[in-house]
């Protein structure tokens, strides 16, 4: 009898198996009993005849406890009525350890109970079923950088300055000098292409901003990717292949998953078609105004705005070249207008907003070193990123994909906390 996980229970048709599980549920009556099992990988039905069993497996299964913990011995059979189509008729069981009364019980409960004990919520079908694509997500995506000749360089989570100028910053004392709790990588991704071509960072990352949208998290988790000698439109390209890979490996890998969530891969297979459609800021402009939004040029967009955009294309959409005003000061200058700089940010559809920003970069050291003193910054603490500009500078373009944000568009979530284990909130550390 071989001792198997219940996600392999479709290849045990007809055999008798040993599973260790919990229980999650249960319901019985005088002579059967239904047991609702999981083990980390899959959940299933454990069906109790109290004619093919000894009287005491009987009774342990009526008066298990819910999370109860146990080793069950039984033959799998196929279960057309669920959705995981097997379930297993118990022979016997062997309780590992009994639960006390479980906190979490079949039954609405408030969102701020569940983030109180989110270390035991995590056992239910849905948060399961969300970090199991998140896991798919993470795993399509060092395959497809690795497919793609990328190099990993991982840039520290300790900085001494702020890559995109912002006060929103996480403070520590750094022996004797000031540090700060990473925002991007992107500027040592920057130095890693130089040296690589093509190189790419995925690690947390932490914003101090003090905002409760159901977009925000103080720490999250990027992927920021980084390639010389490429120009924009070529960075959009790898970009929308990038996203569509993704996309398509969860349809492939998670199809439990997409249905525990409801959410349909049908949906999903047309943000796999690339090109995604292309807008300039201008253009988004004109149509925010014309559809009667309190919009003017130079304002950078909120949730409405992009919903809006989103809303007028059935794929993912690119808004290119915002005003330089609102961009960081690393971004390049348009080559025929002052006032834009070269760069997208890639708004997902359903109303999700902007799930990649990226820009082609500043190659010319005095144009950088400008913008590093118009952006208040002291330009000593970016000599060695200055330096990049000095010692043989070529085109090189970039982006970040927040990996919650891009969760929560393809989960179908209301709320990017239940995309990431252990959220990370404005008045949340716990647990």
């Amino acid at each position: 009898m071989e001792t198997i996980s219940i996600i392999d229970a479709p290849n045990f048709v007809n055999q008798k198996v040993k599973i260790g599980v919990w229980l999650t549920d249960k319901r019985s009556s005088g002579k059967i009993a239904f047991l609702q099992l999981r083990d980390g990988t899959a959940f299933f039905q454990g069906v109790v005849l109290k004619n093919a069993v000894d009287e005491s497996t009987f009774d342990v299964a009526k008066h298990l406890r819910q999370e109860s913990s146990f080793w069950i011995t039984g033959e799998i059979h196929e279960d057309t009525r669920s959705k995981f189509g097997y379930e297993i008729q118990v022979a016997s069981i062997e309780v590992i350890g009994e639960s006390e009364e479980y906190p979490i019980t079949p039954k609405d409960h408030g969102i701020d109970f569940l983030l109180d004990h989110r270390h035991l919520w995590l056992r239910s079908s849905r948060p399961h079923a969300i970090l199991t694509i998140r896991n798919e997500v993470i795993r399509a995506t060092y395959e497809f950088f690795n497919r793609e000749g990328f190099t990993k360089i991982d840039a520290p989570i300790l900085t001494g300055n702020a890559p995109e100028g912002t006060t929103d910053l996480f403070h520590t004392e750094y022996f004797d000098h000031d540090a700060y709790l990473s925002q991007s990588g992107q500027l040592y991704e920057e130095a890693g292409a130089m040296a690589f071509d093509k190189v790419f960072s995925f690690g947390p990352t932490f914003r101090a901003e003090k905002s409760k949208t159901r977009r925000h998290l103080i720490e999250f988790w990027m992927i920021e990717p980084e390639m010389a000698f490429m120009h924009q439109e070529d960075s959009l390209a790898v970009q929308e292949q990038y996203v569509a890979f993704l996309v398509q490996n969860v349809i492939d890998h998670c199809a439990s998953s997409l249905a525990t969530l409801d959410r349909d891969p049908e949906l999903l297979r047309k943000y796999t078609k690339t090109p995604y459609p292309r807008i300039s800021y201008d253009q988004a402009i004109d149509m925010l105004q014309k559809a009667g939004m309190d919009v003017k040029w130079g304002d950078d967009f909120g949730s409405p705005e992009e919903t809006y955009l989103a809303d007028q294309f059935e794929q993912p959409v690119f808004i290119l070249n915002y005003p330089k005003a609102i961009k960081p000061f690393y971004m390049k200058p348009h080559p025929t207008r002052e006032d834009i700089v070269i760069c997208a940010d890639l708004l997902a559809p359903e109303g999700y907003g902007e799930i990649i920003g990226g820009s082609e970069r500043a190659t010319d050291y005095n144009y950088l070193l400008e913008q590093i003193k118009l952006a208040g910054l002291d330009p000593k603490d970016y000599e060695w990123y200055l330096d990049l500009r000095r010692y043989g500078s070529v085109p090189h373009s970039g982006f970040g994909l927040g990996l919650e944000r891009f969760l929560t568009w393809v989960t179908g979530e209301d709320h990017v906390r239940e995309t990431i284990p252990f959220p990370r909130l404005l008045n949340r550390i716990y647990p």
